[in-house]
């Protein structure tokens, strides 16, 4: 119960940062990509102010710990290579924020605007997940000879 409730606050606090920045916006964020238009440097701040608050975590809080993870999602040890799946989730997920402005956190965020736009969003990104899951398992199940 206290990893969720944890989890919740630091969801909360993670969207209200969203909100505050004017990144779950996503006028904000093509603007960020937008370098022969009107360029808006203002996600860059974003981002650099979570670097930092990732770098003083792993600095900080995880000193020499193997154990302990590095970031949320990090590949388990001995999956660190750069390989085709890596490079074409990339791409695939750059892709998809460049068209249309919303990487996964802010859209959950915008998802409670209840725009159509935003249902159809984050549905088509549950897909996508779903679809990979199902792509990976079935890579790994034994074939019959």
């Amino acid at each position: 119960m206290r990893a969720l409730l944890s989890a919740l606050l630091a969801g909360l606090i993670f969207g209200v940062g969203l909100c505050i920045s004017g990144m779950s916006d996503p006028e904000k964020v093509l603007a960020f990509l937008d370098f022969s238009g009107n360029w808006s440097p203002r996600l860059m701040g974003v981002m650099l102010s979570a670097i930092l608050v990732h770098a003083a975590w792993l600095r900080w809080l995880v000193r020499d710990d193997e154990s302990a993870p590095t970031s949320i999602g990090a590949p388990p040890a001995g999956r660190r290579r750069i390989d085709a799946a890596l490079l074409g989730g990339s791409a695939l997920f750059g892709a998809g924020w460049g068209l249309a402005g919303y990487c996964p956190g802010p859209s959950v965020v915008a998802l409670g605007t209840f725009a159509p736009s935003m249902i159809v969003f984050v549905l088509a990104a549950l897909a996508g997940m779903a679809l990979h899951r199902g792509l990976v398992r079935s890579s790994q199940t034994p074939t019959s000879k």
